[in-house]
């Protein structure tokens, strides 16, 4: 399960959030860690050198879920346990849930399909310890190094902010941490106090999940009641021709259908969209993204993910729309 802690959490947020560069050298990381947030340099390199370098972290980084044909890739999430789970996960947290959904304009059950996709319901956040995960990546992997050297920066200054015994603290293969997955830079723009304790705890506090989670979505632009993706039968030069080669949707619905698209959904003729490619066995399946699939891609950058999110969460709502039938006519009866 380790391999599967989504790992295209590169995705959470872009570097550029962190402010800047960090040296992917050791000694030169510890002079920057000094002159830019105020840490002594001998206390940084004290941190680096205790923190392990680990062959197992590099090895996961090379090759994510996310690399995977739909047809592999769905089954690890798409599954009945990760559905029961879900509504159970629902039922328990009905309150806080709809509280987040109200506040931040997200659906409660895509709050929830996101922590099933990212820990299991916070079952498996991961068991590396953070600064050994980002210390091996920010110097050991250099086709990622600036991006995790940032993290590692974020990662001691949250710390600090926290109040962490900065070696405590464990997460998956690509530093990220809690229920949610947050990496050090989205733990320090996005989370929130939820229950208002006075404390953020993504780790063991549901409540600040599930409010961090929702703080993510509306930040990056979620629109409630617009939809996320819809199945498409179409033929194949119709899929080549609007295939979405980004993650952003690229079209209009209106230029969709003056080409043949014969589409008759919730989506208006103005609204951006494109083809998303999904590979079956034998064939592949074609998928309209929306603006809310992309807001689903800026928690992890990419479409399999978005997808996967996006299907859990409607199996959730529909076992929970079953669950709550039945409720009402057992009060009833």
């Amino acid at each position: 399960m380790r391999k599967i802690i989504v790992a295209a959490l590169l995705g959470l947020s872009s570097y550029a959030a962190s402010g800047g560069s960090a040296p992917t050298e050791p000694e030169a990381f510890a002079q920057h860690m000094q002159e830019k947030h105020g840490f002594t340099a001998s206390y940084v390199k004290t941190v680096l050198s205790k923190a392990k370098v680990k062959d197992s972290i590099i090895k996961l980084i090379t090759r994510p879920a996310e690399s995977k044909d739909w047809f592999e890739y769905r089954p690890i999430f798409i599954q009945q346990d990760r559905i029961k789970k879900g509504v159970e996960f629902y039922k328990e947290n009905y309150e806080l849930l709809k509280k987040a959904e109200e506040k931040y304009q997200v659906p409660a059950e895509v709050i929830t399909a996101i922590i099933g996709v990212e820990t299991k319901y916070g079952r498996i956040q991961g068991s590396d310890a953070v600064i050994d995960a980002l210390n091996t990546l920010a110097f050991h992997y250099p086709k990622r190094g600036s991006f995790f050297a940032g993290e590692l920066e974020q990662y001691f200054v949250l710390a600090r902010e926290q109040g962490w015994e900065i070696g405590e603290p464990k997460g998956s293969y690509a530093g990220a941490m809690g229920m949610g997955q947050f990496i050090p830079t989205s733990y320090r723009h996005y989370a929130v106090d939820f229950d208002g304790d006075g404390k953020i705890n993504l780790f063991n506090n549901t409540a600040d999940a599930i409010g961090s989670v929702a703080n993510y979505f509306s930040v990056h632009g979620w629109k409630l009641g617009e939809p996320v993706a819809e199945f498409v039968d179409i033929d194949e030069p119709m899929a080549k021709r609007f295939k979405n080669e980004q993650l952003k949707p690229q079209f209009t619905i209106s230029q969709m259908k003056q080409a043949g698209l014969d589409y008759k959904g919730a989506a208006e003729d103005s609204d951006i969209a494109g083809i998303y490619h999904f590979k079956q066995k034998n064939h592949y399946d074609y998928w309209l993204g929306f603006h809310n699939f992309y807001v689903i891609t800026r928690y992890n950058r990419s479409p399999l993910y978005a997808m996967a999110v996006h299907q859990l969460s409607q199996e959730i709502e529909a076992e929970f729309a079953i669950h709550q039938q039945k409720e009402k006519t057992h009060r009833e009866s």
